[in-house]
């Protein structure tokens, strides 16, 4: 199978390719701008059915040499602008993502892919009013430019099968951590931190709750839905389904590390913390066949286990 992996210098595509590279039958392409990734993230090295293409998906002239070229049978459209502070400061930059969706879909519309696989986010719940927030019955209510070009996204992919009948799957992801992160995101930040015995801040009082998926688990739920044909035209949470609180975390955090930073608390943001995060997780336990997932404290310990960070 020829796949590519849009965003493939990122943290969860890097992954993902050298997970579906374990089979040498793929050929596997990966196109990265480096607005956001980097390229010693990109696991080219230790396998040689990838590729790897500088190559900005927003811009369609880039992205349609790479589609053209290697005619494609899955796309997995992961490249986006993340983090917090990133896409609250450059709300214009994270709207111009929604070109590179509609640009993946024309082109994968017109060379014959099978199936698109896109990252969406449980930022497109917004602030919820379910809890556990499922897939089909929570009221999407994303107001910040990132969950909007998320949300928009979805409507792209289920309008484009209604239309050209292009088979999709949407995997809303929720905080996922591991290895290889940047410390754009919460428990890579509080590690290197720690580490550091330097000061760990937190919005508000910290009593906001997320829940977080190890690396691990989140790869394995997604290339089981690749493999199985499962949850087509759907969509599926991927995330954790313990909740803890932010405040909990950090503690969490500074006890495993055995250091001497303190909390300083800062003033809540005013837009884009929502104050809890609790996904149902039904159909991922289906993808990992009801294996139970890897805790959070496990999943910190074997991330201390391999601390290299990339600013």
């Amino acid at each position: 199978m020829k796949i590519l992996i849009t965003g493939g210098a990122g943290f969860i595509p890097s992954y993902l390719a050298e997970k579906l590279a374990e089979k040498a039958e793929h050929s596997i392409v990966l196109v990265d701008n480096f607005l956001t990734g980097r390229a010693e993230k990109i696991p080219t090295s230790k396998h040689n059915n990838i590729k790897f293409i500088k190559c900005d998906v927003n811009d369609f002239k880039d992205i349609s040499g790479v589609f053209y070229a290697y005619s494609f049978d899955y796309v997995f459209h992961y490249a986006a602008m993340v983090g917090v502070t990133r896409t609250q400061e450059n709300p214009v930059s994270v709207l111009e993502d929604i070109y590179g969706i509609k640009n993946v879909l024309n082109l994968s519309k017109n060379t014959g892919v099978k199936r698109v696989y896109f990252s969406s986010s449980s930022e497109v719940y917004g602030e919820p009013v379910e809890f556990p927030q499922n897939e089909h019955t929570t009221p999407l209510n994303s107001r910040l430019p990132y969950a909007i070009v998320k949300n928009v996204g979805e409507s792209y992919l289920k309008s484009y099968k209604q239309e050209f009948d292009l088979d999709y799957t949407i995997f809303r992801f929720f905080n996922t951590y591991g290895p290889k992160q940047s410390k754009d995101f919460v428990v890579s930040k509080f590690i290197s931190g720690a580490l550091a015995n330097r000061d760990i801040t937190i919005y508000g009082d910290g009593s906001q709750t997320r829940t977080f998926c190890f690396i691990d688990d989140n790869i394995t739920a997604t290339t089981n839905a690749f493999y199985e044909n499962k949850f087509i035209n759907d969509v599926v949470n991927i995330g954790g389904d313990i909740e803890i609180s932010i405040l909990e975390l950090a503690k969490l955090i500074i006890k495993l590390t055995g250091s001497s930073s303190k909390i300083v608390h800062l003033p809540a943001l005013k837009e884009g913390d929502m104050t809890r995060r609790k996904p149902d997780v039904t159909k991922m336990k289906q993808l990992l066949n009801n294996k139970e997932s890897i805790t959070l404290e496990e999943g910190l310990k074997r991330v201390l286990q391999n601390t290299t960070y990339i600013i």
